[in-house]
């Protein structure tokens, strides 16, 4: 077999070059590069670098002048990035590498010196907390979005009918916007995971340098007082080799995931022929290339597929940092690739939701026909044969022997006779069928937490205040 032999790069040209004598191996050098994927954090590295240089001239640690060249240099240098005119090198390594490289060739010597007193160990851990922050701020807005979209939809279907179901057999009635407000609630707890997520997360590296900080007189606090930390890290070796905070919000993120996929699988049986009980937008939809009735709820079903992508990530991110000894391993260069996508995909899924949400038309008649199906007011009729005396359990059962002559005769319970239904309990009487209308039975349950309308309706006022005070 024929060796590799190609070589890359002299290592004087590398910033770490000086103890090398060969040059890294051609592929190892493609194989170790993170800028293809890194160089999404250059808006971060320059705002960490920023505040370092700040910080070091306050110290003593670089001439006013140098501080001045420093920041007018990473200004140029974010513009050209955004302008897409930076010339992006592996051999360079990593988005670090890039900026510190084209710095000091624009302004020398001072360009170098920005190293002081840090290490890319805690650069990077304080590049990816930025930008995390950042993106956790941006889906947490895509979240409240969706929940005041909502929220719109429960007011408007506060007393809208739909069958309620366990085991996907009906249940009991409940209005169209409980259900919308049962939705509602797992974001809430989604949007409060992830402030607290957020807050674990705005911690600062910065300062801990390789592991063990550093021999020079950096003042810690002023940086992370820069970067709108909430306090410096307080052990090196951890501030470094941390990634507990990208693996919070991967398990958050996972649980938002399995909250959309949910919903989609609702949506999914409700826009079937068999359930039909909305209408999705034709824009969220796609069609058949061979069967022209086709109208397909593609964007609930990615939604859903796209659930185990997110779920992925976590195990990946897990099985990742589960071996390593302290401090910073190479092995977490692995740590950028699930983190981003996991970014990208909740952002991208949450804003498809918060966008179609706004536009679903229910359709009442449907709903309330499958209502009406499956004895979903036989509860109703245990209860108020237990308001008339009767221990549940009797009542159960008595209940149990209606629905059977339903089941025989093919009639739901309000459409039996009074004699029928007297049949089998004496205690019924003519009353027994306001309980047992769709509508009485949703009004009933008005207490905190109920579906009935009126309640429907203070909980969206109680979620408009909760979203108003965001």
């Amino acid at each position: 077999m024929t060796q590799n032999t190609d070589h890359s790069s002299n290592p004087a040209d590398k910033p770490w070059g000086g103890r090398f004598t060969e040059s890294t191996d051609a592929f190892v050098e493609a194989f170790t590069a993170s800028i293809p994927f890194d160089k999404r954090l250059y808006k971060h590295d320059i705002q960490g670098s920023r505040a370092h240089a700040q910080m070091l001239g306050k110290a003593g640690l670089l001439s006013p002048q140098d501080v001045d060249a420093i920041l007018s240099g990473l200004a140029v240098i974010e513009s050209e990035i955004e302008a897409g005119h930076m010339e992006w090198k592996v051999s360079l390594e990593d988005i670090h590498m890039h900026v510190e490289s084209r710095l000091t060739d624009r302004i020398g010597m001072a360009g170098k010196r920005l190293h002081t007193g840090r290490s890319r160990n805690d650069q990077v851990a304080t590049d990816i907390r930025l930008w995390l922050r950042e993106q956790i701020d941006g889906l947490a807005h895509e979240l409240t979005r969706l929940q005041s979209a909502l929220v719109e939809l429960a007011a408007r279907e506060a007393a809208t009918i739909l069958p309620g179901f366990t085991h996907l057999q009906v249940a009991q009635p409940i209005t169209f916007g409980h259900h919308m407000l049962a939705w509602f609630e797992m974001l809430q707890r989604d949007y409060e995971r992830l402030q607290d997520c957020r807050k674990r997360l705005n911690v600062m590296p910065l300062g801990a340098a390789a592991l063990a900080g550093t021999t020079y007189p950096i003042d810690r606090n002023y940086t992370a007082s820069l970067l709108g930390f909430d306090y410096p890290a307080r052990n090196s070796l951890d501030a470094v080799s941390d990634r507990d905070f990208a693996i919070e919000f991967l398990s958050v993120a996972s649980l938002i995931m399995m909250h959309l996929s949910r919903f989609s699988e609702e949506l999914i049986l409700w826009t079937s022929a068999q359930f039909d009980f909305v209408r999705l937008p034709d824009r969220f939809c796609t069609g058949s290339s061979i069967m022209p009735q086709k109208k397909n709820p593609d964007v609930p079903e990615l939604v859903r597929g796209k659930s185990g992508r997110v779920f992925g990530h976590l195990i990946a991110l897990l099985t990742l940092m589960k071996g390593q000894t302290l401090a910073y391993n190479k092995d977490n260069q692995e740590d950028k690739e699930p983190l981003f996508d996991t970014v990208d995909t909740l952002f991208g899924c949450l804003r498809a939701f918060a966008d179609m949400m706004p536009h679903i038309q229910p359709k009442p008649e449907k709903m309330r026909r499958a209502a009406l199906q499956g004895f979903s007011t036989a509860t109703d009729l245990a209860d108020y044969l237990v308001r008339k005396g009767l221990p549940f359990r009797d009542a159960h059962e008595v209940v149990g022997k209606a629905v059977g002559l339903g089941v025989k005769t093919e009639r739901d319970l309000s459409a039996m006779t009074l004699a029928e239904l007297q049949s089998f309990s004496p205690v019924i009487e003519e009353d027994v069928f306001a309980v047992l209308t769709l509508e009485g039975s949703v009004a009933a349950r008005d207490h905190l937490g109920g579906t009935a309308p009126n309640q429907v309706r203070q909980q969206v006022e109680f979620a408009r205040q909760l979203l108003a005070a965001r």
